[in-house]
């Protein structure tokens, strides 16, 4: 079932945030993706509509309009992965990206996780406003990483 999550000042402001993906609108999310973020350069269409329909999306509109998005990758149990979090530039500094942090860490389904995770080139200090650090231990954690390459 499709969480809202409303903030009356927001509200007032014709914002709102949802999990409904119904509401998504997907060429927005794939254009800011694709031509303005430093992390999803070049994804095709496809893998993104894949990611999006296995992971826990937050959409954030104006008067029914996407004005931001995030999503989380996780097993609902012990682990989640915050990514592709972004607010549309003409929707930037009201506060948006910490309303959407505030309801995706409050999200029900994302209570009592061992470990959260999240890559960030710029926004530290908005994560770590909601307990995220840098990684103790990074000898422990791997990766494969693999670009995405024009296919």
């Amino acid at each position: 079932m499709p969480v809202f999550m409303n903030d009356e000042a927001f509200i007032k402001k014709g914002y709102q945030i949802s999990t409904d993906k119904t509401l998504l609108n997907f060429d927005v999310i794939f254009n800011y993706l694709d031509q303005h973020s430093y992390w999803a350069k070049g994804m095709p269409p496809e893998k993104l509509k894949k990611a999006i329909d296995s992971s826990l999306c937050f959409g954030v509109y104006k008067d029914d309009v996407q004005a931001g998005f995030a999503r989380v990758v996780t097993d609902t149990a012990t682990f989640a992965y915050l990514c592709d979090v972004f607010i549309l530039p003409e929707y930037q500094g009201v506060g948006l990206s910490k309303w959407m942090m505030q309801t995706i860490m409050a999200h029900p389904e994302l209570q009592g996780l061992r470990r959260w995770s999240l890559a960030t080139l710029d926004a530290q200090g908005l994560y770590s406003q909601f307990g995220f650090s840098q990684i103790t231990n990074p000898e422990r954690w791997m990766q494969i990483f693999t670009p995405y390459i024009a296919e």
